[in-house]
């Protein structure tokens, strides 16, 4: 048999279909008939405002390289321009399949009351509402712009609703000109009109197409069609040169509503005379023009499941659990001294996390507070408790400026927080800070200062902790605090310890660490001992990690890896991968919490934290994983939260070896149906019934290994 070499580009999945496929994932639950109605609304939605972060960031990204000359293949052996062709085929095919999902949609809305009407459509009371909305709201911060020598083509910024024209003049009827609005932001993209017995929207640009004849006085209107223009979003730093990271920031977030156009969405009935004069004013060449068969901008639907008010039509609503203390304790400090605490959000609720932060500002007896702060909530309690306490305590929060799309808000936080007596670092020039982090030290009423501390797989963000999985673990363990401690002095000083021991954290030794862990694997699978890893995060793109998987699996380790979006490694090639199995699970929720389980040859291990096995998580970002070292708390990862996991045959999707996914109830040959079986489990759903107290965690029964291979102890938490 020819020698393997796990380099062979045939063994990865680029990383940009492989994010197209997860954006698929989206769509379908979209067009799934088995979801509420406005919920399958708001995906549709999802989908698109993916798209425009991916445009504005990953497709700018490798046009701008294109354009500078370079043309390197990638792991997976695409050149840039081969990636670029590819993706202009699968971007056009999805944005095709969005608007044939949207365009189902828009009746079945209807059917249910909830109407998005076009002008032809509205009755005279509505008519009279527009005409009156047009006078008094639109105009006053409508400026129409005729382009001509002295009225060059207006600045048009980034992702904003604009209307092109073409005009000719009625008094020089041989040239036609053309005309460009810029609808301003403070404009809603879906006006609600005055009904009683239904919910009805119209969009804004049927409004200032309405309005046009008004604006344009002495032109005869030939045609005109609604486009959106996206542009370069990534933030191209000089830190080094900066007098300071947050200014550094402040100045490149300005320009990004100015980078270069890198894809125009337009009606797709518009005159090809504007779509050709937009298309040459914003130097794009054909493929980055989207014709789209409705509204240009999708994510706007956000607006009508906001407005609307149909239960009936959503998902059920449910409580999350609460923290209960054991009666021994009388508060949380007393109880952590006890023994660790972990939460499994939204399935628990998020308050005790804020008010760890709340109470410690509040609490005479704490002295210090350290806080990292990546992103969070705009009204945010945290925030306001660290400016609250910084009068009478010692409080440190590393703030990450450089959250993508987050920026302009983290840097109105650092200057509140600076101006309340907070200690603001904004973390390591050339790292992100994106370790979850928050401590606590406290003289205790026996007299002793205890250090408490948080890590957590998600944000300091009460508001996606309600739509986000992650987990947050409490500890008061002395080893565990003092190494939170220590990655702390490492952001604020760039002090290196040798060893940051119970944690793993990046870019120091993280990903060597996690590497010797699946090699721990492969040896123990060697041996004849138990070996099996299962591993849950939102990506897998690092080739490294890729590799020590492979060579796990060909020593005979049973993998199983739950992925929410981009996964780099091919799963079932023979000799290389055929004992990796590979799920995403797209539901409710959105899968964010990272757990890595080894079973160390019947010493199980469990890690979880803020980093996924991607490059920029690695080497690029401070970041932590925490060993969970009590007993119950492991168990209760791995039987009520993995396995359930590995049980879904709802929402859960396999990737096969060719890069594409199929339903979890799907057989790999044969016939596919498009429904599932009655009977199929949704790991989501099962955590809600257990958090409400409605199901035993023993129900659990993940699928069996493949046969003929070892089995690892699965005994229930009682």
């Amino acid at each position: 048999m020819a020698r393997i070499s796990l380099d062979d580009s045939k063994y990865y999945i680029n990383r940009d279909t492989s994010w197209m496929e997860f954006n698929r994932r989206v769509l379908e639950e979209a067009e799934d008939e088995g979801n509420p109605l406005l919920e399958r609304l708001k995906f549709l939605a999802i989908t698109a405002s993916n798209l425009d972060e991916f445009f504005e960031i990953r497709v700018a990204g490798m046009v701008q390289q294109i354009e500078d000359g370079y043309n390197e293949a990638g792991p997976d052996g695409l050149t840039l321009t081969e990636k670029r062709d590819v993706l202009a085929r699968l971007t056009h095919k999805f944005v095709d399949d969005q608007y044939d999902c949207w365009n189902s949609l828009r009746p079945a809305l209807a059917e249910r009351g909830i109407r998005l009407l076009s002008l032809h459509e509205l009755d005279a009371e509505a008519r009279r509402f527009v005409d009156e909305y047009c006078q008094k709201e639109l105009d006053p911060l409508l400026t129409p712009v005729t382009v001509d020598p002295s009225h060059p083509f207006p600045r048009v910024i980034n992702k904003a609703l604009c209307l092109g024209f073409l005009l000719r003049r009625r008094r020089r009827s041989a040239i036609t000109y053309t005309g460009v609005v810029s609808v301003p932001r403070a404009l809603p993209r879906l006006v609600r009109l005055p009904s009683e017995n239904t919910t009805d929207f119209i969009f804004l640009a049927d409004l200032v197409a309405h309005h046009a004849q008004e604006m344009y006085r002495g032109y005869d209107i030939i045609s005109s069609a609604p486009f959106r223009v996206t542009r370069n979003s990534n933030l191209y730093l000089q830190e080094e040169e900066a007098r300071s990271v947050l200014e550094s920031v402040r100045a490149e977030l300005h320009n990004r509503r100015k980078g270069d156009a890198v894809r125009m969405e337009i009606e797709a009935d518009a005159d090809p005379e504007i779509i050709e004069r937009l298309r040459t004013v914003f130097e794009l060449d054909p493929w980055q023009v989207f014709p789209v068969n409705g509204p240009v901008n999708l994510s706007r639907l956000f607006n009508v499941y906001e407005q609307t008010q149909r239960p009936d039509l959503k998902y059920r609503s449910f409580t999350p659990r609460e923290l209960r203390l054991t009666a021994k304790s009388q508060d949380l400090f007393e109880e952590l001294r006890r023994h660790d605490i972990l939460l499994h959000h939204p399935y628990d609720s998020f308050d005790p996390v804020v008010s760890f932060i709340e109470s410690a500002a509040e609490d005479e007896h704490v002295l210090s507070i350290k806080q990292t702060l990546y992103r969070t909530s705009e009204h945010s309690a945290i925030v306001s408790s660290l400016m609250d306490a910084a009068s009478r305590k010692e409080v440190t929060a590393v703030i990450e400026l450089k959250a993508r799309f987050d920026e302009a808000h983290n840097i109105r936080w650092a200057r509140d927080l600076e101006d309340s007596g907070v200690q603001v670092f904004h973390g390591l020039v050339g790292l992100k800070t994106h370790c979850k982090l928050s401590l606590l030290v406290r003289r205790d009423p026996d007299g002793v200062s205890r250090s408490y501390a948080h890590i957590g797989t998600g944000n300091y963000n009460a508001t996606t902790a309600r739509i986000y999985t992650d987990l947050s673990l409490f500890t008061a363990n002395p080893e565990t605090t003092r190494a939170v401690h220590d990655v702390f002095s490492f952001l604020t000083a760039y002090s290196e310890n040798p060893s940051y021991d119970p944690l793993l954290v990046a870019p120091l030794d993280l990903a060597e660490k996690s590497i010797a862990l699946i090699d721990r694997e492969a040896e123990h699978a060697r041996q004849g001992r138990p070996a099996r890893i299962i591993a849950k995060m939102n990506a897998l793109l690092d080739k490294n990690m890729v590799q020590a998987l492979y060579r796990a699996s060909q020593a005979g380790v049973e993998i199983d890896l739950i992925v929410r979006g981009i996964c780099a490694l091919r799963p079932g090639v023979r000799g290389v991968s055929d004992r990796i199995r590979v799920r995403s699970i797209v539901g409710r929720f959105l899968e964010h919490s990272r757990i890595y389980y080894f079973a160390n040859g019947g010493e199980e291990e469990i890690y979880m934290g803020s980093a996924d096995w991607m490059p920029r998580n690695l080497y690029e970002r401070v970041e932590v994983l925490l060993p969970v070292r009590d007993e119950f708390l492991r168990e209760r990862m791995h039987r009520e939260i993995l396995d359930a996991y590995l049980a879904d045959t709802r929402k859960a999707r396999m990737l096969l070896r060719d890069g594409t996914y199929i339903r979890a109830w799907q057989p790999m040959r044969g016939k596919r149906t498009r429904k599932p079986p009655a009977n199929a489990f949704s790991a989501q759903d099962f955590l809600i019934t257990v958090a409400e107290g409605k199901q035993l965690v023993d129900f659990i029964q993940p699928p069996p290994l493949p046969a003929g291979r070892r089995k690892i102890s699965s005994e229930r938490v009682r």
